[in-house]
């Protein structure tokens, strides 16, 4: 299992080589971005260790190119920063799993054996259901080039369904996850904001995405006709 490992901090970055080769992996390392994004993109690798804070390229720009070049590496990023909006950010941009510094290596270890099980996957930073899209990181929604304004709750419900494309979703479940929980148990709500996502993501288009599927729930449709 080959792992790249993305770290300025020369000091640290072998101990980290150190501690991955004791667990079984093949680690290289890169010390700033720059070669961090050539290599990930060359190397071949089944995962990446991310910080950062990088010289040359961020480690949010790192993984926002990777997944723009529709490379599904996957990515486990190693900062300092811990902060729950840095953790979201990283996470929105595409990559895979976030864990902070001080951390272990048995953990560091065991999470990257759980990436490698998954697999890579395609997880794109945008999300699309035909020409409608949803970007987490930067909260924004288009169908085709037109920019639509949602409000945090309507972009929670759609973020949620187009999430899980062509599925059929009840309203208690999207009640679960879209509002706080115990916050709200009238199942009524979720259909009242259903018609107001309609009415921003469909209607002014002529389009009927968001179905209602009498009985049993809501489904995104990904042609929207």
């Amino acid at each position: 299992m080959r792992v790249l490992v993305v770290e300025d901090e020369q000091r640290l970055a072998s101990a980290v080589r150190r501690g991955l080769n004791a667990e079984g992996f093949m680690v290289d390392v890169a010390y700033d971005g720059v070669d961090g994004l050539h290599l990930a993109r060359e190397g071949g690798y089944d995962a990446v260790v991310l910080d950062l804070m990088l010289p040359g390229m961020s480690g949010y720009q790192v993984c926002e190119q990777l997944r723009a070049e529709r490379n599904w590496v996957p990515v486990l990023i190693l900062s300092a920063k811990d902060g729950e909006y840095d953790q979201a950010e990283g996470l929105d941009l595409g990559a895979d799993d976030y864990l902070t510094k001080p951390f272990s290596y048995v953990v560091l270890a065991a999470r990257l054996r759980a990436l490698l099980r998954r697999g890579a996957r395609p997880r794109p930073a945008v999300l699309a259901a035909g020409d409608l899209s949803l970007d987490p990181g930067s909260r924004t929604v288009r169908r085709a080039d037109v920019a639509i304004e949602l409000t945090a709750k309507e972009f929670s419900l759609l973020e949620y369904l187009i999430r899980r494309p062509g599925q059929v979703v009840s309203k208690s479940e999207l009640l679960d996850h879209v509002w706080d929980p115990g916050s709200i148990t009238d199942l009524n709500v979720v259909e009242v904001y259903a018609g107001y996502l309609r009415r921003k993501i469909d209607t002014p288009f002529g389009r009927n995405a968001l179905q209602t599927v009498r009985g049993a729930g809501y489904r995104l449709a990904a042609d929207g006709g």
